[in-house]
């Protein structure tokens, strides 16, 4: 098996926050990302998707080392990335760039396009100044903007012009991966489908390897060729595109897919949509075990005192991995489970024990940590 572009190790990203008085001050951490291992092969996109708040930004902020980790290490291009300095991530940054969700947010208003689409050459040292004129025309052609408003600033073009803007400072050093942070969410819809398409033309013309997050589970499907899906700042479950949607084997993910609009009129009255009850926990304290129990319809008591691990459910090869210890079956429907667990069991503390260690432990002492409040 080949080796692969990015490898993400067991990466936790923690931020520390100030809670209590003016007297009384503790400090508690939000747990953004968690325990997250996933690996990206060259030429492939991973989607990542997950609801608002999971850690989809966070996870992707730190593989580009825009934030440093708390734990855990990121291997880009079989090189350890962790730990390296300002200096030396300059080198890695010519082949790591971004696109970020906020088209207007992204660009500095107060410069000119092409001075911001020149800029990787600028600090990487490549070219004069009317080399890096010409190559920047040349990008902004590339991506469908016309060379000649080389000199507007941002403020005069729109949405989508905005972000092709920065999918050309994206490509400018010609990166062997692109992390795609929702680059079509603020956009229209007819005008989100050019940007995709664009995406996977350049990625067919250079080679590129893209982590592309997004809340719209249409688009990963159309765009990626394995998808993970996170839940409280921890992958879920990871498989290739169809897979994912054809054998879903997560309740958390059976319920995303459940919201998806189908175009058949009489298919869309038979199904039955999968509400979550409650809101996604905090990050600050989550809760013990498996995070989904308190929304779980299947949700029993060892997944209250023990963490699942992400492996091969059910007969599953192993490119499709389930943190799980209830998983659905093919045709299984979740809108007919409960889940067989007691208020008192809901619990939010920490720690909990995690499923290798969990046959070591008795069941006696894991009720011990009972307590807490329903969520």
């Amino acid at each position: 098996m080949s080796t692969p572009l990015v490898s993400v190790e067991n990466v936790t990203k923690s931020f520390p926050v100030q809670s209590g008085g003016l007297w009384s001050r503790s400090t508690d951490s939000v747990h953004a990302v968690d325990g997250v291992s996933l690996e990206i092969e060259s030429g492939q996109t991973m989607g990542l998707v997950g609801e608002t708040g999971c850690g989809k930004s966070t996870l992707a902020r730190c593989i580009a080392r825009l934030y440093d980790l708390t734990s855990g290490r990121v291997v880009f291009d079989g090189r350890d990335i962790t730990t390296l300095n300002r200096r030396e991530m300059r080198e890695v940054r010519r082949d790591v760039q971004m696109i970020f969700q906020d088209p207007y947010g992204s660009l500095n208003p107060r410069r000119r396009v092409g001075s911001i689409i020149g800029d990787p050459f600028t600090i990487q040292g490549l070219g004069s100044g009317k080399e890096i004129k010409v190559k920047v025309q040349e990008l902004m052609e590339r991506v469908g903007l016309n060379p000649e408003h080389y000199n507007r600033f941002p403020a005069e073009f729109s949405g989508g012009q905005r972000q092709r803007i920065g999918v050309a400072r994206a490509l400018a050093l010609r990166p062997k991966f692109i992390i795609c942070d929702e680059p079509v969410s603020a956009l229209d819809v007819s005008i989100q489908a050019q940007i995709i398409n664009l995406l996977i033309d350049l990625q067919d013309d250079f080679g590129l390897t893209y982590l592309f997050i997004t809340h719209d589970l249409s688009v990963v499907r159309h765009v990626s060729d394995r998808i993970a899906v996170m839940y409280l700042g921890q992958v879920v479950e990871v498989a290739d595109a169809e897979d994912l949607f054809e054998t879903t084997r997560h309740p958390y993910t059976r319920s995303l897919l459940s919201a998806l609009p189908d175009p058949d009129p009489d298919i869309a009255d038979s199904q039955r949509r999968i509400v979550l009850v409650g809101d996604l926990p905090t990050p600050t304290n989550p809760p013990s075990g498996c995070r989904f129990h308190t929304r779980c319809p299947k949700a029993r008591h060892d997944c209250v005192v023990t963490i699942p691990t992400l492996e091969p459910v059910l007969g599953d090869g192993p490119a499709h991995c389930t943190a799980c210890f209830h998983p659905l079956a093919v045709g299984e429907d979740l809108t007919l489970s409960t889940p067989a667990i007691e208020d008192s069991e809901i619990l939010t503390a920490q720690p909990a024990l995690t499923s290798a260690s969990s046959a070591a432990e008795s069941g006696p002492k894991s009720a011990a940590t009972r307590g807490g409040e329903s969520q």
